[in-house]
């Protein structure tokens, strides 16, 4: 074998290595499982004592292959665990390559879980601010392409520490990025719970899409606190507004909520909250804020809230305390994002992003499909942020990359027996 033959003299006197024993070691690859002689040769005396860390023998074979697993093999085991269940995966596996033995579900996502440890390890060091480009070098820097738009959303993952029907589900973020211009449209997932590198792991991605320092990003975000500060600090040229989807879903529950509310009582003539009254406001409240106009919204809003309030508290019903709910937090919804509301009208005119629709098919095609539909699994954070790595970089066509940086040369465990 190459391995024992390189390894077979001293690198400091030339001197022979004794042979102590030899062992057997397994290496699994696509096509069949090895047996391969390992021998264990002794260590020479011109190294360090063996009070030392320097282990008395050696095995130049089981050093050359730390994994036993061939990384052709490794990889489609991670590609095939993000597309589906661990055990759906070594069922497929078994029917597409003479593996020669058994596959086990466990031994899968060990291997993914490995795989992903590796991506964590390349990640760099979180920093809170990105921008750390002078003004005055980006006049020097080339005209940018066109901007990013970069929407952010959640989804909910069944929980392995389940203590009641309420905590059962934690949230994992996803978002897409999409080149203005064209391009291919990249994903990114975490569990900002679990995931302590989150600015950085999104500018990583918007760096893997050619983005300058001076080029233009634009965030769509829900408005959750959670999510609204990630993209802060990142980019220079920045831009975050808030979706237009999530306004426009709060909207239509509250109006079509008005169509359960009581009706006002006959014998009151100056009785002026009625369903029909408040679903024309609140369709003027929509109209401001499609136009941007924030301070109009936020007063219809503010008289609305009051006008409720005080009709709940002389005479409380179910379904109107229960309007009044909604409709007093969709107003601290507006308020606190107030300053990332935009022009929507003029934005679409210009053919501008609005709406996250994207990054909601993101959530659906990136967490539901693999970690809550038809699957039954519970999830740590742990595990479904390393699997959700794995994914995301099946799906942007990343991973064959990351195994040929990590692997130069693929075919080096099959040149030992050579």
């Amino acid at each position: 074998m190459k391995a024992v033959d390189t390894a077979r003299h001293c690198q400091q006197c030339g001197r022979t290595h004794a042979r102590k024993d030899t062992r057997t070691i397994v290496l699994r690859t696509e096509s069949d499982t090895l047996r391969l002689d390992s021998p264990r040769l002794k260590t020479c005396p011109c190294t360090p004592s063996m009070a030392s860390a320097t282990a008395a023998t050696f095995s130049p074979v089981a050093a050359a292959m730390p994994e036993r697993t061939a990384p052709e093999l490794l990889l489609w085991e991670a590609k095939y665990a993000a597309l589906t269940s661990y055990g759906n995966a070594a069922t497929l596996l078994a029917e597409t390559f003479p593996l020669g033995r058994p596959l086990h579900a466990t031994s899968i996502r060990q291997q993914v879980e490995r795989t992903a440890t590796h991506l964590e390890d390349e990640l760099g060091d979180e920093r809170f601010s990105s921008i750390d480009t002078c003004p005055r070098d980006l006049e020097t820097v080339p005209r940018p392409d066109l901007p990013l738009v970069v929407a952010l959303d959640g989804g909910y993952v069944h929980s392995a520490n389940q203590t009641s029907r309420r905590d059962g589900w934690f949230e994992a973020v996803t978002g897409c990025s999409t080149p203005t211009g064209g391009g291919p449209a990249k994903t990114f997932a975490f569990v900002q719970t679990y995931d302590h590198k989150l600015k950085r792991r999104v500018y990583e991605l918007l760096r893997s899409q050619g983005m300058t320092d001076n080029q233009q990003i634009v965030f769509l975000v829900d408005g959750g606190e959670d999510i609204r500060d990630l993209p802060c600090y990142l980019i220079p040229q920045a831009e975050h507004y808030l979706d237009w989807f999530h306004i426009t879903m709060r909207l239509t529950v509250l109006r079509q909520s008005t169509r359960s509310l009581p009706a006002p009582p006959a014998d009151v003539a100056d009785f002026t909250i009625d369903p029909s009254g408040t679903d024309r406001i609140l369709e003027r409240i929509k109209n401001y804020l499609w136009h941007g106009n924030t301070f109009r919204a936020l007063h219809l809003l503010n008289n609305l809230v009051e006008d409720y309030e005080l009709l709940c508290a002389g005479e409380p019903d179910d379904k109107r305390c229960a309007f009044y709910t909604r409709l007093a937090e969709f107003h601290t919804y507006i308020d606190r994002n107030q300053h990332e509301i935009p022009n929507y009208g003029e934005r679409h005119r210009n053919g501008e992003a609005i709406s996250s629709a994207t990054a909601e098919a993101t959530v659906n095609h990136v967490i539901s499909r693999r970690m809550v539909k038809k699957q039954r699994m519970r999830w740590t954070p742990r595990g479904a942020h390393r699997l959700l790595q794995i994914r995301t970089r099946v799906l942007n066509r990343d991973l064959d990359a990351d195994f040929a940086c990590w692997y130069p040369n693929s075919d080096q465990a099959l040149s030992l027996v050579a």
